[in-house]
């Protein structure tokens, strides 16, 4: 009985941190989005902090609403190519190897795939208070 407790328990915990860590890309506008969370780890010697590390997939087309992160967000390219902008800033185009940074006091106002027919794919390393949201829409 105990250890059936403990499975429905880990499996809600899992299914509660995929549908969190998919919110880190906002509201999907068009086409698919792939989130997979590689790694959430408390930081013991940052009082309160969590580290995650996932990858982003966007299909060809895909693009995310106007949103923030209570974190700091680093943003690296594995494939393909994004289309990134924080208010204030112009927009960007990242290749594979470029990277990108976004604050915790930043407006994500731009985020897609640069691209109508291939996927892209990036790796996203986050650094935010334990009880923060992911994502924050912003209207």
């Amino acid at each position: 009985m105990r250890q059936n407790m403990m499975r429905i328990l880990l499996s809600l915990r899992t299914v509660i941190l995929v549908v969190a860590l998919s919110l880190i890309v906002g509201k999907v506008v068009a086409g698919d989005v792939k989130v997979v969370s590689l790694l959430q780890k408390e930081l013991k010697a940052f009082d309160g902090k969590v580290a995650q590390m996932l990858t982003v997939e966007y299909g060809p087309g895909v693009s995310s609403s106007k949103h923030r992160h209570d974190a700091h967000i680093f943003v690296y390219v594995l494939e393909g190519a994004v289309v990134m902008q924080v208010e204030g800033s112009e927009e960007t185009v990242l290749e594979a190897g470029d990277t990108f940074y976004e604050s915790p006091e930043d407006i994500h106002s731009v985020s897609k795939n640069a691209s109508n027919t291939e996927t892209a794919k990036f790796l996203v390393f986050t650094l935010k208070d334990q009880h923060a949201p992911v994502s924050i829409s912003v209207p």
